[in-house]
Formats: structure tokens, C-alpha cells, sequence
């Protein structure tokens, strides 16, 4: 996979070269990763704990959330790391594999909002024959191939990415090893790699919006024919979250790796920050903020350690 490269080692320029913007971007990245972590983990632990919430939807919802935590993982440290060093380097190995990880996620995100949007379609659309459709097999067949399909693209981009010849300048201007700016160091030729990476970004990215849209085409057309606006109303409400997750991660995506190389600007920066620190630090505050059921269940959930808390210390007073 490593090709026929001379570069053993790359520099990565960062966010900004400033020294005076660096230590307040530690602060606001590194709060926005722990709140990653904390948001994140807490759906998963959620979930597990609230039987109301032992739903495909949800299934699918632990699973989102756990991606997140790996994709934010993959960038934010290192970046961390680099805004507070002076030596920003990291070794060909470690750069690939940066990007061999993010890729992978990236793509199990794409599947997964897909899933949830399906999901959401055979609810709405088919709600007698849910549970036949969305069985527990079901759910664990749809993930598992997400994760192998997603595993032989990040293989195959990064064999594309990485498998060429590195014999020229090895400053990488950005925060992380991404597809963009390591193939502008590639001295070889690269149309060929670059076709193949826009195949396989357009089936993970351009396919897996299409069942979103088609899902949500059949939704819409099978809402509209409810007669009370009471249903219409809850059917749209299941929907917004995961619509405005849709809309966030497909929108950066889109802006960054489908377009030609020749038309990428300085605003890559943002887009890069915004879809891997920001989003995943979003997304369960999406899906709590605007869901009754976790909100429901996060309240049930507090109640019980409440009154546990109470009990415990009823029990240590008497004592």
C-alpha cells in the first residue's frame, strides 16, 4: 500500500501558524472534544440502560454515536497535540493510518444515517410490518455490512492516496492527513487514483444520500395522505433530528470531496473542522434536544439515580 515513496515522514502546517491564536484554539477544540466524549458516550450508555429505548432506530443511534467518538478521536488529539508543539511532524506509517481510520468511520456514518433513514421510511410507510422488516437480524446484517463495505473503501482510497511516489515537498497545509492536500504532494501522476477515490466517495457519499432522499420522498408522500394533523405533525417531529444530522454531515461532505481538486480554497479548513470536531459534538445534542423519547428517558433515567442517591444516603444517615 505504501507505493514507491521517498517522503518518510510529513509536516503538518495545522489550523494557523499564528502563536498568539494557538493556545485559545487548545482551549475551544479540546472543550469541544470532551464534550464530544461526554454527549457521545452518554447515548450509548442511554440506550443500554433504558428499555424503552431497545428500539432499530436506536440500535442504529449507539452505533452513530460510537463513530463519532472514533472519527473525533482520529483528528482531535493529534490536532490538540500539534497547536501546543513546535514539532508537527508525523511519519508516512502514521499519516495513512490517520487516514485509513477517518475514512473508514466516515464512510460507516454515510451507511448508518442511510439505515436510520430506511428505518424511519418502513415506520412511517409500513408500520404493520415493522417488526418483520426491521427484525434485530436485520439490524445487525445492515451494520455489519456497512462496516465491511466501509473497511474496502478506506483500503482502497488510501491504497489510492498513499500508493504513490512522494518525492517532492512534504508540508501538508492542513490539521490531518486528508485526501486533498496529500495528493497535491504526489509527484507521480494521480488522475487515475483520483477517479477512482470520486467512484468510491460517490457510492458511499452520493448512493447512500439517494436512499436518504428516496426514503424521505416516500415519507413525505405517506404523510401527506394522514388526515389528521395531529399525525402529520408527530411523523415530521420523528423525523427533524435525523434530518438535520442528514443535512450537516451530507452538506460538508459534498462541499469537500466532491468537487475538483483545481476548486478547493482555504475555506477546506472550516469545512474539515466543522465536519470532524464540530459535528460530532452536535449530534447528540440533536438527538436529545428534539427527541421526547431520550428526553423522556434521560429524565426516567435521572429519577432512578436520584432516588437511588437518596435511599443511599436515608440508609447512611441510620447507620
Amino acid at each position: 500500500m505504501t507505493g514507491n515513496h521517498t517522503q518518510t515522514k510529513f509536516i503538518l502546517l495545522g489550523i494557523t501558524d499564528s502563536p498568539y491564536a494557538q493556545a485559545p484554539l487548545f482551549v475551544l477544540f479540546l472543550l469541544i472534544y470532551i464534550v464530544t466524549l461526554v454527549g457521545n458516550f452518554g447515548i450509548i450508555i442511554l440506550v443500554q440502560v433504558s428499555p424503552s429505548l431497545h428500539t432499530p432506530m436506536y440500535f442504529f443511534l449507539t452505533h452513530f454515536a460510537f463513530t463519532d467518538i472514533c472519527c473525533s478521536t482520529v483528528i482531535s488529539p493529534r490536532m490538540l497535540a500539534d497547536l501546543l508543539s513546535e514539532d508537527k511532524t508525523i511519519s508516512f506509517t502514521g499519516c495513512m493510518m490517520q487516514f485509513l481510520t477517518f475514512a473508514f468511520f466516515a464512510a460507516i456514518e454515510c451507511h448508518l444515517l442511510a439505515m436510520m433513514a430506511y428505518d424511519r421510511h418502513v415506520a412511517i410507510c409500513q408500520p404493520l410490518l415493522y417488526v418483520t422488516i426491521i427484525s434485530s437480524r436485520v439490524c445487525w446484517q445492515l451494520v455489519a455490512s456497512s462496516y465491511l463495505f466501509a473497511f474496502l473503501s478506506a483500503i482502497i482510497c488510501t491504497w489510492c492516496v498513499f500508493g504513490g511516489s512522494f518525492c517532492g515537498p512534504n508540508r501538508i497545509d492542513h490539521f490531518f492527513c486528508d485526501k486533498v492536500p496529500v495528493v497535491k504532494l504526489v509527484c507521480s501522476g494521480t488522475h487515475s487514483s483520483e477517479m477512482l477515490i470520486f467512484v468510491f466517495v460517490t457510492i458511499n457519499v452520493v448512493g447512500t444520500s439517494m436512499v436518504i432522499l428516496l426514503s424521505y420522498i416516500s415519507i413525505i408522500r405517506t404523510v401527506l395522505r394522514m388526515c389528521s394533523a395531529q399525525s402529520r405533525a408527530r411523523a415530521f417531529h420523528t423525523c427533524a433530528s435525523h434530518l438535520m444530522a442528514v443535512s450537516i454531515f451530507f452538506g460538508t461532505g459534498f462541499f469537500m470531496y466532491l468537487q475538483p481538486s483545481s476548486s478547493h480554497r482555504s475555506l477546506d479548513k472550516v469545512a474539515s473542522i466543522f465536519y470532524t470536531v464540530a459535528t460530532p459534538m452536535l449530534n447528540p445534542f440533536i438527538y436529545t434536544l428534539r427527541n421526547k423519547e431520550v428526553k423522556g428517558a434521560l429524565l426516567k433515567c435521572g429519577t432512578r439515580l436520584f432516588n437511588h442517591w437518596q435511599r443511599a444516603r436515608l440508609v447512611s444517615c441510620r447507620t
